[in-house]
């Protein structure tokens, strides 16, 4: 009777084992699950995120309207900011605001010509300030703009168009010959006019505007321009934004950089060879020109400086099925252009990021074009007359693979260069998300906190577990494993506002530290071993650390003690500059090596504890073995504890890696957040953690910079899955090769 009690009971412990193994198992899969589903969904939301910066654009026809207002030639097109009202400019000054939609006119007029005169060229200042000039057959010109009112009536927007005259009604005389060319730029400080006479020389003026101190009243100061004659008959004149670069641009290609300033022409060259001028504009900005040719090329130049000489330098072309060009409109807000070649193929392309984002076959000839403020409509007129309407989707242009991760030559720089720069204080910036200098930021910090903590974690983890005694051992892991618990914005905190000053102050003593150091351990260690034995005997094995403590705040308090006196010394008082002056290194206070230093501190633990446990769990009948063939101590842990142990302290290094590469808050606060590939230690450095977490905050959501962020988000997300993954591959293969141990 008892036997089967006794069977019953056994049983049914057996059977709850049984369950509680299986609901552990579930538990533990469900959980693993769990992790790798929420990881999966994190990879696919940046997916989701970032995959529209790689679409291209898409192009949709909306309108076709037959000529509206004058049937004498366009000179100009535009749309306003809305893409409801389209205006036209004809050849014989009348003009026409329309709805862009339906094609009703909502104002018609003619500009102020004087009587018996015509338009002989005509020039806009810029698409942005929608200020155009006409220049008459007299050797006057006349400027005008198409402004736009927005008022809303009963809730309802009205667009009301308006022609403005800023300078009058009256044409301004800027010479006693035709006007064949003309440019002309106005700024809040002077009106600047330049104009190709038919006398086959320049003339120009510059009106000064001078505000009166009690009425405020704008009065402008004529000034006459002395430029220089041209040996070649300008198709194009083009004057910059800042009224100082004046380019002429004859029909077979050749070219004239004049300086307005000092009258002088400063470059002179050929754009192009067997092809003719088909158009030419400036990009967003002023500071690049769009010069497009009969083959079907359309190829960026700026001005660039090289020795102190300024010379017109193409930078990067656009080329389609070498049809000749008919127009191009740059984009008002971004460096995007479009083009119409004779085929009638409409092609849109990104300068910066050299995308060609959509190409169209229009089915006509088009001889003129505008794109809205916005980018989001297109305004052109065909060979017979008719306006087109198209609607454009192109929200992200600005991305492409060589803009992430190639050298670009940006506007104003004199090289080919990584940059990232994602912002600034005016309208016509151009963006530069170089992600090199940002990936390269994150492996220096890495680099330089891993140079630092993985030495003494990995030795701190081998004494602790290998030669320390057990009592001082319990004492000394959860120490260490506390320092982990310490926020990084505390340490962040003191690294920027303690320790790069201190370092900075006491840099001669930096560098003492590094070396006297490890020398004073190694000469504290011969002379013990030269103590009697007798003295020796009252440190018990594995206590002898606390001996090396009194000698480690002893060698740091005499090298930061001697700091000053070193300095003054070898250095004149100061190493910083020292540094700076002699041997050509610059210094940033906070720099690599506080980052180094400082998130050496807060990987240190990680590394420690794992290698630590994986080498304090390496089996006892192994070391036992080894000491009784006779093997010393260092030989066992040489031979035997640290192959046993390499998977374990290789996954620390490998966390300790991952912490370094993910930190924020330490290189947020330690370094400059500069970003700069430059692998000087006293260099600063800015990583795609810190990067996210300065700048989302400040980006306009669903904008570019808003999925350039998540971008990077995604590439730190790669880069560490990556390295976990060969980081397993090899643990597991240092596993079967010393499991059998």
């Amino acid at each position: 009777m008892s036997e089967s009690v006794f069977s019953g009971s056994n049983s049914g412990f057996a059977r709850w084992r049984k369950f509680k193994d299986k609901a552990a198992a579930v538990g533990i899969t469900a959980g693993g699950s769990s992790v790798l589903g929420a990881i999966l969904l994190i990879f696919f939301y940046l997916l989701y995120e970032i995959m529209p910066l790689f679409q291209s654009a898409e192009l949709q026809q909306q309108q076709q309207h037959e000529q509206i207002g004058s049937s004498a030639a366009t000179l100009h097109l535009a749309v306003e900011e809305q893409a409801e009202v389209g205006f036209r400019l004809a050849a014989d000054g009348s003009y026409v605001f329309f709805r862009l939609e339906s094609g009703e006119q909502l104002l018609n007029g003619e500009l102020p010509l004087p009587a018996g005169t015509t338009i002989s060229s005509f020039s806009i200042d810029s698409e942005t300030n929608r200020i155009f000039t006409v220049g008459l057959d007299d050797g006057r010109l006349l400027i005008a703009k198409h402004h736009y009112k927005i008022s809303y009536p009963n809730d309802k927007r009205l667009i009301t168009p308006v022609m403005e005259y800023p300078y009058g009604t009256g044409p301004i005389r800027l010479s006693r010959h035709a006007l064949q060319r003309i440019a002309v730029r106005d700024t809040d400080e002077a009106l600047v006019a330049v104009a190709y006479t038919a006398t086959n020389k320049l003339e120009g003026r510059r009106w000064v505007k001078e505000e009166d101190f009690l009425s405020e009243e704008i009065t402008l100061v004529e000034e006459e321009l002395n430029l220089p004659d041209l040996d070649i008959k300008p198709e194009r004149l083009l004057l910059g934004p800042d009224q100082r670069w004046l380019y002429a641009l004859a029909q077979k290609g050749q070219y004239r950089l004049i300086n307005v300033g000092d009258e002088e022409i400063v470059d002179a060259g050929v754009l192009f060879d067997n092809a003719s001028l088909a158009d030419a504009r400036f990009l967003l900005g002023g500071v690049s020109l769009l010069i497009s040719t009969s083959k079907g090329v359309t190829s960026q130049w700026f001005n660039v400086n090289t020795e102190g000489v300024t010379h017109l330098h193409k930078i990067r072309s656009f080329s389609n099925d070498n049809a000749a060009i008919m127009t191009v409109s740059p984009e008002h807000r971004r460096k995007g252009f479009v083009t119409v070649n004779q085929a009638g193929q409409l092609d849109l392309y990104h300068s910066t990021a050299q995308r060609h984002l959509a190409s169209e076959e229009l089915g006509q000839v088009v001889t003129r074009m505008a794109i809205s403020p916005r980018a989001n409509a297109l305004l052109m007129e065909a060979e017979d007359g008719k306006l087109l309407v198209w609607s454009v989707e192109n929200e992200h242009p600005e991305i492409s693979w060589s803009v992430l991760w190639e050298k670009v030559w940006y506007e104003s720089y004199p090289e080919p260069d990584y940059t990232w720069q994602s912002s600034a204080s005016n309208n016509d910036f151009e963006p530069k998300y170089s992600f090199a200098p940002l990936a390269f930021g994150t492996l220096k910090a890495a680099f330089y906190a891993m140079i630092i903590a993985a030495p003494l974690a990995i030795c701190g983890a081998i004494y602790t577990a290998y030669f320390m005694a057990p009592a001082m051992r319990r004492k000394v892991k959860p120490l260490i494993e506390l320092m982990e618990a310490l926020p990084t914005v505390i340490l962040g905190f003191l690294a920027g506002l303690w320790l790069a000053p201190f370092v900075e102050k006491h840099l001669p003593a930096v560098f003492s530290i590094f070396l006297f150091l490890p020398v004073s351990v190694l000469a504290f260690a011969w002379c013990w071993n030269f103590l009697p034995m007798k003295w020796r005997k009252h440190i018990p094995d594995g206590w002898h650390p606390l001996l090396l403590a009194p000698v480690i705040v002893g060698t740091v308090a005499l090298c930061v003690w001697l700091s000053a006196p070193v300095e003054l010394w070898l250095f004149e008082g100061d190493m910083r500059s020292w540094l700076t002056a002699d041997l050509g290194i610059s210094f940033d206070q906070r720099n690599s090596l506080v980052v180094g230093i400082a998130m050496g501190f807060a990987v240190i633990p990680t590394i420690f504890s794992i290698a630590e446990d994986a080498i304090f769990s390496v089996p006892k009948h192994l070391s036992y073995g080894s000491l009784a063939l006779g093997a010393t101590p260092w030989q066992t842990l040489v031979g035997v504890v640290m192959p046993t142990a390499s998977p374990g302290i290789f996954s620390a290094l490998m966390i300790g890696m991952g912490r370094a590469v993910g930190e924020t808050m330490i290189v947020l606060m330690a370094t400059g957040n500069t970003p700069v590939m430059d692998m000087n230690i006293f260099e600063g450095m800015r990583t795609l953690a810190a990067n996210i977490a300065v700048e989302i905050g400040e980006t306009e959501v669903d904008s570019s910079h808003y999925r350039v962020l998540f971008l990077a988000a995604f590439v730190l997300f790669l880069f560490t899955f990556v390295v976990n993954t060969a980081a397993e591959i090899i643990r597991q293969r240092l596993r079967n090769r010393y499991g059998n141990l």
